[in-house]
């Protein structure tokens, strides 16, 4: 006796995590990042496992312009990125410390790191999401991607590709309401 092949239709009916996974974009564990608005592109993580999306920076202070809180900040990228940045403060995160960086005589298990909006192309999608602020420059990826983000890219990450977007090509206004 043979068997007959599944129709797509019986997939998509029993297993619904099918019909989702066509609408999303797949990426790479690493994509490149144009970051709009600084005139930047980097090369990133896409990290399931991490929650929030992060930047490094350094010199990063806190200052009032015209009553509301901003940052000013240096990319913590290379010796070429010498101006500051300054961008609206849009909240201050609370991001769990590793072991490692853990002191348990200061008894703090969490660092306040603060989070600015930015605009970030990756492949032909453009999307508003919110990054923290923290010197990488002791990683590999000056840009990391959290889950928070890549859900605003309708992402699917496959650890066994990288840079399947492509080099970033985008040409409208960033997507801000999910």
């Amino acid at each position: 006796m043979t068997l007959k092949p599944l129709s797509a239709a019986f997939y998509f009916m029993c297993l619904p995590g099918l019909a989702v996974a066509g609408e999303k974009t797949v990426y790479g564990l690493n994509e490149y990042a144009a970051l709009q608005g600084i005139d930047l592109e980097v090369a990133a993580k896409l990290d399931t496992g991490a929650k929030t999306a992060s930047l490094s920076a350094r010199d990063i202070k806190r200052f009032k312009r015209d009553g509301e809180s901003w940052v000013r900040f240096y990319l913590a990228i290379d010796a070429a990125h010498s101006h500051p940045i300054e961008r609206p403060l849009a909240r201050v995160s609370k991001i769990k410390r590793r072991a490692g960086d853990y002191d348990p005589e200061e008894g703090k298990k969490y660092t306040a790191r603060p989070v600015i909006e930015l605009d970030i192309c990756m492949g032909s999608a453009l999307r508003s999401i919110e990054v923290n602020l923290t010197d990488r420059s002791a990683f590999q990826y000056p840009l990391l991607i959290g889950s928070e983000a890549l859900k605003r890219f309708d992402a699917l990450v496959d650890p066994s590709l990288k840079y399947a977007a492509g080099k970033p090509a985008c040409a409208n206004a960033a997507q801000t309401a999910e």
